[in-house]
């Protein structure tokens, strides 16, 4: 059982026995106070997604997913740290800011009194959001990417992603160390196309498009692994979100193509828009 379900129950089972003693519920004693830590890119952070909470120095969404999952449980403190153009590198060293400033190391935001972490973070460190930029074909004819990077029998993002994986292992014992009584959940990333794309709307070449998800699902899957290892949950975003890919109309897609549809109040191309930022909170209330 969680934290979060052990707290629920304990202060069910405490006003059930002062009920029985005639004292009634109201001196319930207090639970663990809730201090909730958000890390991550932007993919966490909801870049640039409408209303921003900080613009200037990470483009931070304030509807991203940990500010919409703090109220819903109703934590004591949210440090959300998520940052667009996150790497993990900067989970322990400062990072520039977007347009000014400069963020303090993401490892800084945990103490001993966290309860709870979430994480996402990696498509930066492997270059997902450049190589899908690298695809991108104006005519249905072209060079594909997919045969560039494959050259030689070498997958050169595949072995990229494996060569990343041990890092998210790293990265759950270094939180762990900082702040040992939290739960830590690593929030994986969405669909971001459909098998076979839809050019022109998206305009990649079909077998680029499937390049391009293969390499996200490889990068999610080496983050679960690594979430099982080292004894950290982790978060399928990638089967909840299938069906609303950059390819679907305003109002079902939850990830913007490379013209955001600005209607849904987001101007990042390729990232989530504010529906894809509400969907992962249910996915991640599902495993505290």
């Amino acid at each position: 059982m969680t934290r979060w379900g052990r707290l629920a129950r304990i202060a069910a089972v405490a006003g059930t026995a002062l009920t029985l003693v005639g004292i009634g519920t109201p001196a319930l004693a207090t639970a663990e106070r809730q201090v909730y830590v958000a890390m991550g890119d932007s993919f966490s952070a909801g870049s640039v997604v409408l209303p921003q909470s900080d613009l200037l120095t990470c483009a931070r969404s304030a509807i991203n997913y940990a500010g919409l999952l703090a109220k819903q449980l109703d934590v004591d403190e949210l440090r959300d740290v998520t940052c667009g153009a996150a790497t993990t590198s900067h989970f322990s060293n400062p990072q520039k800011g977007i347009v000014s400033g400069t963020n303090p190391p993401q490892y800084d935001a945990l103490s001993a009194d966290t309860t709870l972490v979430t994480v996402g973070i990696g498509g930066n460190d492997v270059g997902l959001v450049g190589l899908a930029t690298s695809c991108v074909n104006l005519l249905p004819v072209g060079a594909s990417c997919k045969a560039a990077n494959t050259a030689g029998g070498v997958d050169k993002y595949a072995t990229r992603i494996d060569a990343f994986a041990a890092t998210y292992g790293t990265v759950i014992d270094q939180i762990r160390q900082r702040a040992p009584h939290a739960e830590i959940v690593m929030v994986g990333y969405p669909t971001g196309i459909k098998p076979g794309g839809c050019w022109p709307l998206v305009p990649v070449l079909p077998q680029d498009a499937d390049y391009i998800q293969a390499n996200i699902d490889r990068l999610n899957t080496r983050m679960a692994e690594q979430s099982a290892a080292h004894g950290a949950k982790y978060v399928d975003i990638r089967t909840p979100s299938i069906g609303h890919d950059a390819c679907q109309p305003i109002g079902v897609k939850w990830i913007e193509g490379l013209i955001p549809s600005v209607v849904n109040n987001s101007f990042a191309p390729l990232h989530p828009n504010a529906a894809g930022l509400a969907a992962v909170v249910p996915s991640i209330r599902k495993v505290l």
